[in-house]
Parts: C-alpha cells; structure tokens; sequence
C-alpha cells in the first residue's frame, strides 16, 4: 500500500479529500479479534502488507510494513496456519556478505535496524535453492535477496544473501521475481516528489511503472505499464505477460511485456496486491473506503484500520472478476493482500494488528 507517508503530504490529501464520500462508515478502528461473517482474525502482529507460502514448511511469512520514508522499521515474520501467532525471521537472521548469484555485485552489505519491508515474492532457484526477494524502505531503496529453507525445527529460517539498491528516484511497492534472478516491481512515483505525485494520480496522470532489474543487463522500464500509481503486480509463468494494479486508475491490466500491448483490463476500485489461486484466477484486494478514511489510516492506533474492502477473483486471461468477499461487518480492514493456502484465503492488511482467513469461495 502506499499509506505512510509524512504528515504535510496527508495533509494535503485531507483536504484535497475532505469532500469525499466514506463508503462503508464502520468507525475507524476494529479492535475486538473474535472471527465474523465467516471471516477468523489472529492479533499480534504489525501491519503484515504482503504475504508469501512456504510449501517445504508449511508456514507464511509475512512483511511487517513501517513505513515508505524509512522512519519506522518493520519485520519479517513467519507463522504456521494451524497456530498463527508471529515469529521473528528478520533482523533476527543471519547476515553475512553477500553472495555472488543473489542481487547486484555491487550490494554494500546487509540492511541495518531500520529494515522496513514492503512487497515481497518466494521463487525456487535453478539451483533448487528458495529465494525470497523483499522491497525494503530502510536506510536505503533497494530488494533485499534471502535464501529460505528449514530451521532444525522445522520451521521456516532466513539467510540474507545480497541485494539490489535501486537509483533515484525510484520507490517501490511490490514485485515479482524472475527466473534467472532479476525482477519486475512497481515503481509508484519519484521518491523525491511524493505529493505533488499522489495528487497528479488522483486525477488519472501516470506517475510510474514497472521497473525490470536482470543480472545480465541491469535496470529497463517495462512497455506499456505506465499508470496512475502503479501497485501490485503478477506474472505469467513464461515472463511474457504482466498483470498490474493501476491503484488510482481503479483497474488491473494485462500487458505484453514485448510489444506493451495492453491485452485486458478489468474495473477494479482501488486494487492492492495480486496473488495466484490455485484454480489459475489471480486474487485482488480492492479498497471500497473514501480516500479521507484511507489517508487516516496513517495514525497508529490500537486494531486495525476499518477501510472498506473486498476480495475478487479474476480469470487470467479476460480478467473476468467475481466477488469472493464484500461485507462490512468483518473482524479485519485495509486489506493489501489475499493469499490462497490450501482451503483457506489469508489476508494481511497494511494498517493492524491481525491477519485473517475465510474459506476459499465464500461469497453467498
């Protein structure tokens, strides 16, 4: 999500807002943690943004958002679905100099205390190997590279392994990995002209596009994928097609990566983050919320953030959508990512306490 920034630039959104409709008035803040409308809450955690599976362990991680200037850290935490109750990976981790392979030859070193995670995305390595490729905000812009693999307990453990640091004046939201180690990944707007940015997006302007980062050739902008305010982001398993949310564009679009032909696009208020269901359909959390409750999503508060919601599933080839979830009355809000295991969709949000699950298909 794009929700953290410094206080003049929400200033400038609540009045530039101050108009606009709250759909879903709910209060601002969910506090109680007791599972409703066939959706479970588990408390204890801290803005898990993005959400990742690890099938070798069986457990998620999830990347604990601080903030897009820096000022506050976050973690990465993992958890089992039978006992989701949060564990430490990073900065816990081990980190040593980085490894050749793993991100630029050029990575200085390790991230420091002010690690704050956004986007992530798991991917096996040809050399059968698991990386985990995180967007970090902390001290520097840059994709922090981790192997993952199984702790003497069988749980998920992290070892820092190199990095990309990204050039001005690039920000990042979310990506996606690739198979010979780079990555595609939204760049939202220049680091160094965030308001008058988010404004300009707020009227339909492009203020970024997907960044492409190969070990052979470096930095390239992806055709075709300029939007206004570029955020979550998926890939075929070929690498010649990219589904994007234009989260001010209120659409997802599928582009060929070669020509930079849009080849679909689909209506989709405010979409978050993308992930793959089991069934081939691509899982979006869109934000039904005014944009003045949103940009107060940025006071720290006891719960979770109360924006309005829902949960789609679209067909990867039209974009087809169907709505899975779209109720007002859930234990969870601000929801960036809905991710599917096994019979279950997990949901973090970029503003709480909690992650969630409601069973696959629930929509009646």
């Amino acid at each position: 999500m794009i929700w953290r920034l410094g206080g003049f630039a929400f200033l400038v959104l609540a009045v530039m807002t101050g108009l606009a409709a709250c759909a879903g008035e709910r209060g601002e803040w969910i506090v109680g943690c007791e599972a409703q409308g066939g959706v479970e809450p588990f408390c204890g955690f801290s803005n898990p943004e993005d959400l990742a599976y690890f099938a070798p362990t069986g457990n998620l991680i999830a990347s604990q958002f601080g903030s897009l200037d820096g000022s506050r850290p976050g973690s990465l935490v993992s958890f089992f679905p039978d006992d989701p109750r949060p564990s430490i990976l990073y900065p816990e981790a081990k980190a040593d100099a980085p490894e050749l392979g793993w991100g630029n030859a050029d990575c200085p070193g390790p991230p420091g205390a002010a690690f704050s995670p956004h986007g992530l995305d798991l991917i096996q390595r040809g050399d059968g190997r698991h990386a985990l490729l995180v967007i970090n905000h902390g001290e520097r812009e840059a994709v922090e590279y981790f192997e993952v693999d199984a702790g003497v307990d069988g749980a998920v453990r992290l070892n820092w392994r190199g990095c990309v640091i990204l050039p001005e004046p690039l920000l990042l939201n979310d990506l996606v990995a690739l198979t010979d180690g780079g990555f595609w990944a939204t760049h939202m707007y220049p680091r160094d002209a965030a308001i008058s940015s988010i404004l300009k997006a707020m009227f339909g302007t492009d203020t970024g596009w997907v960044v492409e980062w190969r070990p052979a050739s470096g930095f390239a902008e992806v055709p075709g994928t300029r939007a206004p305010m570029p955020n979550g982001i998926a890939r075929c398993a070929e690498e010649r097609r990219v589904y994007l949310n234009a989260y001010f564009g209120g659409e997802v679009r599928l582009i060929d990566v070669e020509s930079g032909e849009v080849l679909a696009r689909v209506d989709v208020p405010r979409p978050d983050n993308l992930t793959w269901a089991a069934d081939g359909r691509l899982l979006v959390a869109s934000h039904r919320s005014g944009l003045r409750q949103i940009a107060g999503c940025r006071e720290a508060a006891v719960g979770t953030c109360a924006v309005a919601f829902s949960i789609l599933a679209l067909d990867s080839g039209d974009l087809t959508p169907e709505v899975l979830l779209e109720r007002d009355d859930l234990p969870t809000g601000a929801v960036s990512v809905a991710l599917q295991v096994n019979e279950h969709i997990w949901l973090g949000t970029f503003a709480g306490d909690r992650v969630a699950r409601m069973a696959y298909f629930s929509a009646d």
